[in-house]
């Protein structure tokens, strides 16, 4: 059996109502035009609120950038261990298939891409909160993997396919590129147990 429950993502703080529309405002525009495109006098007006509380609830653009970030990779997260908790796959090659089944649904409803890679290309280095949380996403998937596999090095290779998968999947749109890239991942789990 596998156990990811120290993998649990961390909870997110509740804004007031609000600060919750604000950040359902910002998901929605930047996930889908970007974060540079967006100011924050359209983030206020498409929100319905004064600019004056945008900085009231998150003190910055960059401050409204992190946490949408946060709320994002919670979702991912708490999605994708839903699903391996309700399969309770038996064995590493079935975990592996989870992960990539899951991951394609999710992409084949975020057209755009992975949000995490798409803002780490966006942002400057100086918005060190919101890096902080593109790196540890991808931290946290690579130590799933390691998990899963009960290897860590397997789990970085593996992550590498999963990641090329995500690219692969908006900017060539290979519709299949998380199932081959499954294959591929269970095939390295068949050989490294060989």
């Amino acid at each position: 059996m596998i156990t990811l429950d120290d993998l649990a993502p961390d909870e997110v703080t509740r804004s007031t109502a609000v600060g919750e529309r604000l950040l359902a405002t910002a998901e929605e525009l930047f996930y889908r035009e970007g974060i540079g495109r967006i100011g924050v006098d359209r983030l206020a007006d498409e929100a319905g609120v004064t600019k004056r509380t945008l900085y009231q609830r998150f003190g910055s653009k960059d401050g409204l950038i992190t946490a949408y970030l946060e709320r994002r990779r919670h979702r991912w997260q708490s999605h994708l261990l839903d699903r391996l908790m309700a399969e309770s796959p038996a064995t590493a090659v079935d975990a592996i298939a989870v992960v990539f089944a899951v991951a394609e649904q999710w992409a084949e409803q975020n057209t755009r891409g992975c949000a995490f890679v798409n803002a780490w290309v966006e942002l400057s280095p100086t918005a060190p909160p919101a890096l902080a949380v593109i790196r540890a996403e991808k931290s946290w998937m690579q130590q799933v993997f390691g998990r899963v596999v009960g290897d860590d090095d397997l789990g970085v290779r593996i992550h590498l396919l999963y990641e090329g998968a995500q690219v692969l999947r908006t900017t060539m749109e290979k519709v299949d590129a998380f199932e081959q890239a499954g294959r591929m991942a269970q095939d390295l789990v068949r050989v490294n147990a060989g």
